[in-house]
């Protein structure tokens, strides 16, 4: 019996005994694994702190082209050497020939344009004085209007039919004068773009020459020869529409004179012969 009872709290000891150790294990593994992260971190922590922090540095920007801008004048003096100074010269030459015939042309024309208004009334009134007073105001008057009445007048002795046919013949002298020189400038303007077309064939046979040569197509090659064609070809057309308005106002303005002048010359006729019907 006492054997059965030291048996009995041993047993009960070592029940007791077990949780206990066994907690005591478990609080000592989990204060380990504590310990371990704790000495992880504080070694990251010094790691992070002794190594050297990289700076990133400053990417340079990249070199922006730049294109020189070209002033109007330049650019034009650009392609002029480009399409050949010696071609281009026959061009140029064009314009300024035809140009100087279009200034001089619409400077006549307009010191022709006469107030023929005015100068009818100047006629009448001068007319009561005779017809050399009537002749005087037309001496003092510039313009074809004014030459074509002095004709009429240095006739009005005559019939209505001789009066008439002299402002007629002296009219179209007159207006030969006006029109003079427009023969050039229309040459001067089919002229301009056949120059032209001719720098293009010359330009594309370079290039072909070139091609030739090479015994290869390349873009290259034939570039230089198209841009001197096509360059040759602008100018000629430029040329060709800027003395095409000034010869297109010209006639304009020669229609509009020629117009006056007829309406003045039938008022002149219709004058004098109302002067002579009263004198009879």
């Amino acid at each position: 019996m006492k054997n059965l009872f030291a048996l009995l709290a041993i047993a009960g000891l070592v029940m007791f005994a077990a949780p206990q150790a066994a907690m005591a294990q478990e609080d000592a593994a989990t204060e380990m694994v504590v310990d371990t992260m704790s000495a992880e971190t504080d070694s990251a922590a010094v790691d992070s702190a002794a190594a050297p922090v990289a700076v990133e540095e400053p990417v340079a920007a990249e070199p922006v082209e730049t294109r020189e801008v070209l002033s109007f004048h330049q650019t034009v003096k650009k392609y002029f050497i480009e399409g050949g100074a010696t071609f281009m010269a026959f061009v140029l030459i064009c314009l300024i020939l035809g140009l100087a015939l279009s200034i001089e042309r619409i400077i006549y024309l307009n010191m022709a344009t006469t107030n023929t208004g005015k100068l009818l009334e100047g006629i009448e009134g001068a007319l009561g004085k005779g017809v050399d007073a009537a002749k005087e105001v037309c001496r003092d008057t510039r313009g074809p209007v004014a030459s074509i009445f002095y004709q009429g007048l240095d006739r009005s002795s005559g019939s209505y039919e001789e009066v008439a046919k002299a402002i007629e013949d002296y009219g179209s002298v007159e207006m030969s004068k006006l029109e003079r020189g427009l023969s050039w400038i229309s040459l001067f303007i089919a002229l301009a773009p056949m120059l032209g077309f001719m720098g293009t064939v010359i330009g594309m046979i370079s290039a072909f020459d070139k091609i030739a040569e090479a015994n290869t197509i390349n873009a290259s090659i034939v570039a230089g020869g198209i841009k001197v064609a096509l360059i040759t070809t602008v100018s000629g057309l430029i040329v060709a529409i800027i003395l095409q308005i000034f010869y297109n106002y010209i006639l304009s303005k020669i229609d509009s004179i020629v117009l006056d002048m007829e309406e003045a010359s039938m008022d002149l006729v219709d004058l004098l012969y109302k002067r002579n019907l009263e004198g009879k």
